[in-house]
Formats: structure tokens, C-alpha cells, sequence
């Protein structure tokens, strides 16, 4: 691993329930086509059997662009397989318990929808935070109401790691997602059910990334940031 590895700009997870036909390999490839810096792994259903296949598959993958591979929930799949972290909600392992488990340089993301929440993942080990939902979001049942970008911008600023947002982010919304100061976004059916995985993967980045900067010049041009600000 390189200095600053892994970067979190487009974080795609995988839902093959979402689009019969495409195995998790298949949106796995087309994200990495199209620029993924990071993969998750996510089937609730699976056997860790047929996750740890999975992952033997996906991984070589991952590691050709660069990007790190993750698994959803299943930490020992994580570990035995070879991916570069897991990923926990508050429906899975404690994440203190997954970072015993789960052993740098092994990453662990945390899952958070408030301020609280996210510091208290932080405490307990994570490595990123996935925040969210920022909008509302019909992927995930249980997600809970949205958030929005002020809320987002506000827990990315008070913690120490990377800051991920997920939940009903699209093409039209994740300019505004870009200028909160989060460090990527993740995304699921945005990518999932395109027609062209791949090019949506791409505009997907390339917009998120044009709405940080866009942020980033008009506080340039408003006079440098102040330490509560960075």
C-alpha cells in the first residue's frame, strides 16, 4: 500500500438483486473501468463460501487498477479471502469488535448517520465512515430519513478520517455531495443499473470530483479556510 492509499472519490458496492444478469465480477470490472477507487462486496444473502469466491475473483481485479476491495458485514470472509477491509452497520459485528478482528493494514469502514455516531467510529477503529443516507434512497429499506449535504458537510469536518457518503446519490445531486468536503461518495444502483456501467462510474466521478473543486475556488476566492473549516 502507497502513501494515502485508498483514495474513496467513487466507491462503488455491488447488488447483484439489482440487476439480474450481472454477477458481482461483471459490475466489479465495468466500476474499475470506469474509475472506481474502491469496491464493496455486498450480498446479505450469500453463503461465506460463495463470498469468498467472490472475492478471489474480484480481487486480482481491484488490485490491477489500484483500488481496494472490501467486503460487506462479513469480516471473517474479509480475512480469509484476502480483500483489503470490511465494511460494518449497526446491524453487524460491533465495529470494535471487527477492528480486533480485522488487524492494519486491513481497513474497516463504519457505518454512521450522525455526528455522534461517527466520532464514536472513530473511537472504536474505523478507518473511513460511511455516512448516510444523504438522500432518500429506496436501496436500502432501513437507511432512515435523509440527512442532507448540510448535516454531511458538518460530520466530515469534525472527524479525523475519510468521510464517505452513500443513500440516493445520482448524476443530478452529487455536484452538491462533491462541495460538502467528504472525501468520495458511494454509490449502488446509480452505477449498478445503467445501461453502461462503466461511463456512469465515469460521469459519476468526474461531477463529484467538478463539484469539490468548484467548492474549493469559491473558498480560495473568499480568503483561506480556517482550521474548523479543513
Amino acid at each position: 500500500m502507497t502513501s494515502g492509499w485508498p483514495r474513496y472519490d467513487l466507491y462503488v458496492l455491488t447488488d447483484v438483486t439489482l440487476a439480474p444478469g450481472r454477477s458481482h465480477a461483471d459490475i466489479v470490472r465495468a466500476a474499475l473501468a470506469g474509475g472506481a477507487d474502491a469496491v464493496q462486496i455486498r450480498d446479505k444473502g450469500s453463503t461465506a463460501g460463495n463470498l469468498g469466491l467472490v472475492v478471489s475473483e474480484c480481487q486480482p481485479m481491484a488490485r490491477k487498477f489500484g483500488a481496494a476491495l472490501f467486503v460487506n458485514d462479513r469480516v471473517d470472509v474479509a480475512m480469509l479471502f484476502g480483500a483489503d477491509g470490511a465494511h460494518v452497520g449497526p446491524e453487524d459485528l460491533p465495529a470494535r469488535a471487527a477492528r480486533r478482528l480485522l488487524k492494519p493494514p486491513a481497513l474497516l469502514g463504519v457505518s454512521a448517520g450522525t455526528l455522534e455516531e461517527a466520532k464514536r467510529a472513530v473511537r472504536e477503529g474505523a478507518d473511513y465512515i460511511g455516512v448516510g443516507p444523504i438522500f432518500a434512497t429506496s436501496t436500502k429499506a432501513d437507511a432512515g430519513p435523509p440527512i442532507g449535504t448540510e448535516a454531511l458537510a458538518k460530520i466530515a469536518r469534525a472527524v479525523p478520517v475519510p468521510v464517505v457518503a452513500i443513500g440516493g446519490i445520482h448524476y443530478e445531486n452529487v455536484a452538491a455531495v462533491g462541495a460538502t468536503g467528504a472525501a468520495g461518495i458511494a454509490v449502488v444502483s446509480a452505477v449498478v443499473t445503467a445501461p453502461d456501467m462503466a461511463a456512469a462510474a465515469r460521469a459519476l466521478k468526474q461531477r463529484f470530483l467538478e463539484g469539490r473543486r468548484s467548492a474549493a475556488g469559491t473558498a480560495g476566492a473568499s480568503g483561506p479556510l480556517t482550521r474548523s473549516e479543513t
